[in-house]
């Protein structure tokens, strides 16, 4: 019996298109299992090396939920380099004006820390209100479950 290991390439695996709506989900819970999607990880054809992950379309951003009291604790933070450049705001600020942000940093942050963690981001499209440009890809619903 010869067994061999399965290396699946970038363009082996069709990568489908899934729809989230982000109504009332929690911020950090949504962004892992997003993250997982964006990876690959939830295929059995799934290759570290590979970005073998699907398109996620997320909408509804602005309808996201924390838990606590992070909308007035915690805070988004940019810095621009140069002196006095250090910019903070609340999570409740970021989420009245840029909610798209937060759902992508979030994201970001729990992509791998290497090359492909570029490609993968390019794969997620956020979008604040419940509309988005992608109907013709068909999305399919991705149910995932609130608090």
């Amino acid at each position: 019996m010869n067994r061999q290991t399965f290396h699946a390439k970038n363009n082996e695996v069709p990568q489908t298109w899934h729809h989230v709506d982000a109504t009332d989900l929690i911020l950090g819970r949504m962004a892992t299992r997003i993250a997982v999607i964006l990876m690959g990880k939830h295929k059995p054809e799934y290759t570290p090396h590979h970005d073998v992950g699907d398109f996620v379309v997320v909408t509804n951003a602005e309808k996201i939920k924390l838990t606590g009291n992070k909308l007035d604790q915690k805070l988004y933070r940019t810095f621009s380099g140069h002196p006095g450049g250090q910019k903070t705001r609340t999570y409740r600020h970021m989420i009245e004006t840029r909610p798209e942000l937060l759902l992508e940093t979030a994201v970001r942050k729990m992509l791998p820390k290497n090359k492909l963690a570029s490609a993968m981001l390019k794969k997620l499209k956020v979008y604040a209100g419940p509309d988005h440009p992608h109907q013709a890809q068909d999305p399919q619903t991705l149910e995932l479950q609130s608090a």
